[in-house]
């Protein structure tokens, strides 16, 4: 047994323990996971079975807390953000709630796509200050025009157990390939799906492209971040840059893919 092996079923070990199903009156399905919001409290998922179709919906948790806290979705970039992601993902956007319409074989793939999609933009946001809110994500595409770098955004790939992920942006050099992630907050549960997604893609990628793949993850600090979440990311050889310390030469180094 791999040491690669091994982790994926820590990781499948730890999905299966802290999720749970509840059927609801009116026909859905509550799923709890243990992937958590930036609230820290875990995500629901609702589905719904109709024949061989079913239904994933968020119950218009994600969006309708940003708007809650003040976000205004309703400037042109941020619309079409917003609108590009959850394409990406194949999720709609329906008065506010999450939908995607799927099948009963295609639901481990969808259920896994619907939970990125709502990790995705529930941490897209950031208080730069006390009267100001910007898109971390968009600070990070623009950190990379900066530096005049080619990169991919919304780079989807398949992993060697079949599951596509989709991460905020690719680099891809002649030799290597960098998977990048950003954060605007880290927890245990964004910080787990990174892991396991990259770590998947890792051998499948190396394989199809014949570079060398790395994962990154760009992670706003501007309100700390927990040291043992830095350690995990290095554990698994995994690197990240801090976004107040993006223009260090060392961290600009990471970004090189030739």
């Amino acid at each position: 047994m791999t040491a690669k092996f091994e982790w994926i079923e820590e990781y499948y070990k730890w999905l299966r323990g802290a999720a749970s199903a509840r059927p609801l009156q009116n026909g859905w399905t509550e799923i709890a996971t243990p992937f958590m919001d930036r609230h820290n409290d875990g995500l629901t998922v609702y589905a719904k079975l109709e024949g061989d179709n079913i239904t994933l919906s968020d119950d218009g948790y994600i969006i309708n807390d940003l708007l809650a806290d003040g976000i205004s979705l309703n400037r042109k970039k941020r619309k079409e953000l917003l609108d590009s992601f959850l394409m990406s993902y194949g999720v709609q956007n329906v008065n506010n709630e999450m939908i995607m319409h799927t099948t009963v074989s295609e639901y481990p793939v969808s259920m896994h796509m619907f939970i990125q999609a709502m990790l995705a933009v529930n941490d897209m946001f950031m208080l730069s200050d006390s009267t100001v809110k910007t898109i971390f994500l968009d600070d990070v595409a623009a950190f990379l025009d900066e530096q005049q770098i080619i990169y991919t955004p919304s780079f989807i790939a398949k992993g060697s157990t079949g599951l596509e992920f989709n991460f905020h942006f690719q680099i891809a050099g002649r030799k290597s390939e960098i998977l990048i992630n950003s954060f605007n907050t880290m927890n245990r549960g964004n910080l787990s799906s990174f892991l396991f997604d990259w770590l998947d893609i890792k051998e499948a990628r190396q394989k199809r492209a014949k570079k060398k793949v790395s994962g990154l993850a760009i992670i706003n600090d501007e309100k700390g971040v927990d040291q043992k979440y830095l350690e995990a990311l290095a554990s698994k050889d995994t690197q990240y840059i801090l976004f107040s310390q993006r223009n260090d030469p060392k961290n600009l180094k990471k970004l090189s893919a030739a």
